[in-house]
């Protein structure tokens, strides 16, 4: 039997849908996001292969609704800015494709045959034509949930690759600030950080207005 003989039906598609919210449920119920100092004792036991578990953890966990701050942060700590900062961006856009395209395949059908409020339908037009610049304004404003982002923007018609370039730059300046504080934890807070998280919020919320200004072509979309 050839892989391309074998197909997903709808049934299926609905119990790993199940399974799926299931073993999220259970991951954020009962699984302990780990602190500073179990991530430095991995480190410590992993060895050289450590940055490559680290960075497998990182996109595993942050699939479920777990604050990926932490990682973030440990980032900063165990490899110093210029490393910490490459780690936890490559693997918060993996984790960011990942999830829209696990969420895409199992949700994205059966979300498409309850599309019918008007509203919804603007939005997810909206996100089909110029999705980018939402992802982009909203991954700037550090008190959106990074998981939950990406499952809406799975379940919507966002194209993959603005969403992919969107999450990488409006991801950057939070990963890299997090990671400089997770380096200069040793010398105290730097009041540096809450002024890039305060401007980067107002940014945040002006490409959402300018986003909401711009018209949207409602009709049939591609997919």
């Amino acid at each position: 039997m050839n892989v391309s003989d074998v197909r997903i039906t709808p049934t299926l598609k609905k119990v790993l849908l199940v399974l799926a919210v299931g073993v999220g449920v259970v991951v954020t119920l009962y699984v302990d996001v780990p602190t500073v100092a179990t991530i430095r004792q991995w480190s410590i036991d992993a060895g050289d292969w450590f940055p490559l578990l680290y960075f497998l953890a990182y996109v595993a966990l942050t699939q479920f609704p777990i604050p990926r701050t932490v990682f973030t942060l440990a980032s900063g700590i165990l490899f110093g800015p210029m490393l910490g900062f490459l780690l936890a961006i490559t693997a918060t856009t993996v984790s960011a494709l990942l999830s829209l395209c696990i969420v895409r395949f199992l949700g994205r059908d059966w979300f498409r045959t309850h599309l019918t409020n008007r509203r919804l339908l603007s939005l997810d037009h909206r996100l089909e034509q110029r999705g980018w610049l939402t992802v982009l304004s909203l991954r700037m404003i550090a008190g959106v949930p990074f998981s939950f982002l990406n499952y809406a923007c799975g379940l919507s018609s966002i194209r993959i690759v603005p969403y992919i370039i969107a999450t990488a730059l409006g991801s950057a300046p939070n990963t890299l600030a997090v990671v400089l504080l997770g380096d200069a934890l040793l010398v105290g807070f730097d009041v540096r950080f809450a002024v890039a998280t305060g401007i980067l919020l107002v940014l945040g919320l002006l490409g959402l207005l300018a986003d909401a200004k711009f018209p949207v072509v409602t009709g049939s979309s591609k997919r």
